[in-house]
């Protein structure tokens, strides 16, 4: 009789130590996100990317990290991928929007629901949107070139024909802000190559009443930037990105001012609530993670977050 409650005693001990394991096991398995960007290596990428990352710290939760630029195929078959693995949560950022719906249904299907960041889709099945409100950054710029001209002048928009209509919202923005200020505006669709050099050339010559710029991100801004140092014309421009070379240049005096997006809340934001809704939560459809006007007054703090998230 005492053989069998020792035996008894060993197999309780043993289906305790097992179910104990189990808890274990499961409480110490990491909620795991895809995450789906335009690039990685990119300034902008980066930051958004440490963003994420820091949400994935603070949470306990793990994610992978892809784009086109880090893997093979493209962006549609990334996602058919990552379908595969059945994540808890897919973050994304869509290159194509319109042909990118097919493949989100499918994440729709499989319960697995979908972060929009940084670009938008018009899509009623998204979980929920972070980024920026791409008009009213184009209204913040054009306010902010209506601050340094006069009604008499003239101001030139520079965009491109997007997928995402990023452009055209800033464009369209900043356009309204310039009007009720007064200023007429030049719209032009450029391309970033060697005959952007001839192109605007053409136009401040052809418009020397011309006393800004706004260019619809950052990259094209310094091209300007650089093209209008050559000719030795004193034009402001305004940015949208706030990537550190474009905030160096108000360090350094070079700019006056330009419009930030914050990428590394957007990011932050993004896995945050992927892990709200995961966890039962509920978010809100939008969420706008705003924009910075970057003067002299805080430009050397920016660069120094900035800078520190890269080299990480």
């Amino acid at each position: 009789m005492k053989k069998k409650w020792f035996i008894l005693l060993i197999c309780f001990v043993f289906l305790g130590g097992l179910c104990s394991y189990i808890i274990l096991e499961i409480n110490q398995k990491k909620t795991k996100i895809a995450v789906v960007l335009k690039g990685t290596k990119a300034d902008y990428w980066r930051i958004l990317s440490a963003g994420i990352e820091k949400a994935f710290d603070n949470y306990g939760a793990e994610g992978e990290f892809l784009a086109t630029d880090n893997t093979e195929g493209d962006q549609l078959d990334i996602l058919k991928k990552v379908l595969k693995e059945k994540p808890d949560a897919l973050i994304f950022s869509p290159e194509n929007p319109k042909q990118s719906i097919p493949i989100l249904e499918e994440y729709k299907k499989n319960d697995i629901p979908v972060f929009l960041v940084d670009t938008n889709l018009d899509w009623a099945d998204k979980t929920s949107f972070i980024g920026t409100d791409n008009n009213k950054l184009g209204e913040k710029a054009g306010e902010l070139l209506a601050a340094m001209s006069q009604p008499t002048d003239k101001v030139l928009l520079i965009g491109f024909i997007s997928q995402d209509n990023v452009s055209e919202d800033r464009i369209k923005g900043a356009k309204e802000a310039l009007s009720n200020a007064g200023i007429h505006t030049i719209i032009k669709e450029v391309v970033r190559n060697k005959e952007m050099n001839m192109e605007l050339t053409k136009i401040v010559e052809a418009n020397p009443k011309v006393k800004g710029i706004f260019a619809v991100d950052d990259d094209t801004a310094l091209q300007i930037m650089n093209i209008l140092k050559k000719k030795n014309w004193n034009i402001p421009v305004v940015g949208a990105d706030g990537i550190v070379k474009m905030v160096e240049n108000i360090e350094n005096g070079t700019l006056q001012a330009t419009i930030a997006q914050n990428p590394y809340d957007m990011g932050f934001i993004s896995a945050e609530n992927a892990l709200k809704v995961i966890n039962g939560g509920k978010v809100k459809k939008e969420i706008d993670s705003d924009v910075d006007i970057i003067t002299i007054d805080n430009a050397k703090s920016k660069i120094d977050f900035l800078e520190k998230l890269i080299q990480n």
